[in-house]
């Protein structure tokens, strides 16, 4: 079985998030994705993000019962940071007879250089990889190991939507509909 490992900080999930995992289940050779909850990129600052928890549970919320996806908090239990290559080096061992694959967004690939064992990832794993507009791919774009995918793409951030939570703002039709009613109820953003 082939496994594509969607990691994120969804903070929270949105509709973009969950186009991309839905495109690469079901248009790609992949058997499902599994949506990882990533409770702290190196990358960015722990004091915006939500509880872990609490990503966990809107990402859950957004996939409801399709069986393709899945929502993992794998690296809730292994050291923070969470690297990928940690992440994934993990995974094979728990799971020896599946196959992982990376999916990652363009904007990601003209820093993965700038990643822990970035060497390995592209020796031992694939990345499927879907395009996004204004960003340079960088002297990787054509690396054996990267497989180019034009997936549907919104131009939507969790960014603009925990701005528009804090303004009062609608968020309805820009995250899952059990998401929405979620959010609208508790205070996680607000």
């Amino acid at each position: 079985m082939k496994i594509g490992l969607f990691f994120g900080s969804f903070n929270p999930v949105h509709v973009g998030h969950m186009i991309i995992a839905n495109f690469m289940a079901t248009q790609t050779d992949l058997d499902q994705v599994w949506m990882v909850v990533s409770p702290q990129n190196p990358l960015k600052k722990k004091s915006t993000l939500a509880r872990d928890y609490d990503r966990l549970h809107l990402v859950r919320l957004a996939i409801d019962d399709n069986k393709l996806l899945s929502a993992s908090d794998i690296e809730f239990g292994l050291p923070k940071p969470s690297y990928t290559i940690d992440t994934l080096t993990f995974l094979s061992e728990k799971y020896p007879k599946k196959e992982f694959a990376l999916i990652m967004g363009g904007d990601n690939l003209g820093t993965l250089h700038k990643w822990k064992n970035y060497e390995l990832l592209l020796r031992d794993y694939q990345i499927y990889l879907y395009k996004r507009p204004q960003y340079e791919l960088g002297e990787l774009e054509h690396h054996p190991s990267i497989r180019h995918f034009e997936a549907p793409l919104l131009e939507l951030s969790a960014t603009y939507i925990r701005k528009q939570i804090k303004e009062g703002k609608s968020i309805r039709y820009l995250v899952p509909k059990a998401v929405f009613e979620y959010l609208e109820e508790t205070p996680i953003y607000k």
